[in-house]
């Protein structure tokens, strides 16, 4: 008897279900056509949505395992926003507010005289004082600006009977390369101020070439605070 021919019904080809090479093949020819490529998120939006991820990895944990609230695209941005908002409140607290506490702190009795602009508006006066030829005001303002500087930065600090002299010492303490121009012109300050003599130009320069150098000097002894 002759056998019965075998028909066989699958089509000719390749296989219907594909391996598992053959699909993660297929799968990367799929994503990698132009359609895909441009969804793909970059830059921010990708930076984004990787802090997105962080964030609710550590919800998930901080709930113990349970699932943490799930958070939408608008108000994780705003939480974002509000972090960052945070996050410069602190910056401002920590940095800002100790050197406006050290400034306003640096005002007061100065040499005998109850005075409460800082160094900027004294060096100014000093400056106007000396444009128009009164050389002895233009010595008190310029010295009392040194002081009020020195208290600013938190070198030394003048309280009520303070001496002129008794500031140089100790600012030279912590700028000894100035000791004896600020012996100087602490000497200059006490001769227009106390005992009459009047200002000259040449005394003038003096001050404000010391004002000028102890601007930008860095204290060499190192402390916070000399008392003076």
């Amino acid at each position: 008897m002759i056998p019965a021919p075998h028909w066989s019904l699958a089509p000719p080809g390749p296989p219907l279900v594909p391996t598992a090479e053959q699909a993660r093949a297929q799968l990367l020819a799929e994503l990698s056509k132009p359609e895909y490529q441009s969804a793909r998120p970059t830059g921010f939006t990708l930076l984004v949505q990787q802090i997105q991820r962080a964030i609710t990895k550590w919800l998930n944990d901080l709930f113990g395992g349970l699932k943490a609230p799930s958070l939408s695209p608008d108000l994780f941005v705003v939480i974002l926003v509000a972090l960052g908002i945070a996050a410069l409140v602190v910056l401002f607290l920590v940095f800002d507010l100790p050197r406006i506490n050290r400034r306003s702190a640096a005002v007061g009795a100065l040499f005998g005289d109850e005075d409460d602009r800082d160094s900027a508006a004294l060096r100014r006066d000093a400056e106007r004082s000396a444009a128009a030829g009164d050389y002895t005001l233009a010595i008190v303002e310029e010295f009392r600006s040194i002081a009020r500087a020195m208290a600013e930065r938190t070198v030394v600090t003048t309280f009520p009977g303070t001496t002129a002299t008794a500031f140089a010492e100790r600012a030279a303490v912590s700028f000894p390369i100035y000791r004896a121009d600020l012996v100087e012109c602490a000497a200059s300050f006490d001769g227009v101020r106390y005992l009459g003599a009047l200002g000259t130009e040449a005394h003038w320069k003096a001050m404000s070439t010391l004002e000028l150098g102890l601007r930008d000097a860095r204290p060499t002894f190192d402390v916070d605070l000399v008392d003076a």
